[in-house]
């Protein structure tokens, strides 16, 4: 049990890690399509990968890691408490909740019934991105209704500036974490307990 607890806290550190190495990566190679925040990258996988691999608890830990770090590191966009905890805590440790499928994505790779695996994955990266979404949503609505054009809805923008980045995002990790599960099925298939 305790070599499985260190094996546990380790990947989370190493994935927490490695999701901001990717965001920042989507940095440097000018994917940040907004100068408030916002990028279109796979900084998301990472976090995917935890949740499916070790559960609910395993997605919101690694998530937070990856909020941290960015507050720690930066660069931010922030113009109040409220609003950068909303954006940077709350928006990724919500992804995490995609590991409510995690029990599902287990099975579904371990029967060899990748339709399923499409299906699980699909359905818990929608909601663990939806949910942040909604947290950058929320921030936008509530905090940034100067940057709006005029006479645009903030209600409107938010939902354009954010859906921008975050669809895009949903599809392309969707895709690169099924692509990591087809090609590495066994890392979902060792000896632990979902939790």
């Amino acid at each position: 049990m305790k070599k499985s607890n260190t094996l546990f806290l380790v990947e989370i550190a190493i994935f927490g890690a490695l999701s901001y190495l990717l965001d920042l990566l989507a940095g440097l190679m000018s994917f940040k399509i907004w100068a408030q925040g916002g990028s279109i990258s796979i900084a998301m996988v990472p976090v995917f990968i935890m949740a499916f691999r070790w559960g609910l608890k395993g997605g919101l830990l690694t998530g937070f890691i990856l909020g941290l770090l960015q507050l720690i590191i930066g660069p931010i966009w922030g113009v109040h408490f409220i609003q950068i905890f909303l954006d940077y805590i709350v928006a990724f440790v919500a992804l995490g909740f995609a590991g409510v499928f995690a029990k599902q994505v287990v099975a579904a790779v371990k029967e060899n019934n990748f339709k399923k695996v499409i299906y699980y994955v699909t359905f818990g990266s929608f909601i663990g991105c939806l949910l942040r979404f909604f947290a950058h949503y929320i921030a936008g609505v509530i905090f940034f209704s100067q940057l709006a054009p005029e006479g645009q809805p903030i209600e409107i923008y938010s939902l354009l500036y954010n859906g921008s980045f975050m669809l895009p995002s949903f599809i392309l990790s969707t895709i690169v974490c099924l692509l990591i599960i087809k090609t590495a099925p066994r890392i979902f298939t060792f000896n632990k307990s979902v939790s």
